[in-house]
């Protein structure tokens, strides 16, 4: 049953990696998300603090600060709101909205419409509503904004997409040692792709950890990085225990 799971895992990934490849036209350009200190994800601290009503990190305040555009947050407050979400009930490690495939589909014409626009503004938004970690309707709803010219509306939400790149960001350095931990699939490309690498390959490794192979870049020697996905995959273990 683990070995369905993870297989679901890689089709979602391979997925995630083809749409990299396949990008009809250029996503916004990511902003530097800031400098910040590294520390490892203790969960059972961030239950504990996302649970307690008394406490700054409970999950349903740092839920309206978020649904309220407030950029006061500190990357801390962003790491709970993160890897909080795993304890939430509506958490699904492999969750997407119905709404998604409309989204790229019409994304990837050749060229965007007024119309193809609305619809995807429309769309990803329902999406969003719907899954509000997905980076990948992040990305295109600030695109069909700025091609809108909706300048004020892209910059928050290019702000929610950077906070949240920077709390993944600073859960590790994405070595073997120090491995970035992620709550979904998708989110290992997101982090490979704002870093400018494309994907080439998937390997999963003992413990649950994922390195994926990136092709060459001229002037840097990496050739990978490392994912923890134990946390994902151990809540698929207990919410999809026939899967």
């Amino acid at each position: 049953m683990k070995l369905l799971r993870h297989i679901i895992a890689l089709v979602i990934a391979t997925i995630a990696m083809s749409a990299g490849v396949a990008q009809a036209q250029p996503m916004p350009e990511p902003t530097q998300p800031g400098k910040f200190a590294i520390k490892k994800v203790d969960f059972d601290h961030i239950k504990e603090v996302t649970s307690n009503p008394n406490n700054i990190y409970y999950y349903p305040k740092l839920m309206k600060a978020y649904n309220s555009n407030d950029t006061t947050l500190s990357i801390e407050a962003w790491r709970n709101f993160y890897y909080g979400y795993t304890f939430q009930e509506d958490y699904n490690p492999f969750r997407e909205s119905v709404y998604s495939n409309v989204v790229e589909q019409l994304y990837y014409k050749q060229p965007l419409s007024r119309a193809d626009c609305d619809s995807i503004e429309k769309y990803a938004e329902k999406s969003l509503n719907d899954n509000i970690f997905d980076m990948n309707q992040m990305n295109f709803f600030i695109y069909v904004l700025k091609e809108k010219k909706k300048y004020a509306r892209a910059a928050v939400r290019q702000y929610r997409l950077d906070r949240l790149i920077a709390a993944i960001m600073s859960s590790g350095r994405g070595t073997k040692e120090e491995p970035w931990v992620v709550i979904t699939p998708e989110h290992e490309y997101n982090i490979i792709n704002f870093l400018g690498f494309v994907a080439t390959e998937h390997e999963t490794l003992d413990g649950g950890i994922d390195y994926i192979k990136v092709q060459p870049v001229a002037g840097k020697n990496t050739e990978g990085f490392y994912f923890d996905i134990s946390r994902m995959m151990e809540i698929a273990d207990l919410k999809f225990p026939d899967i």
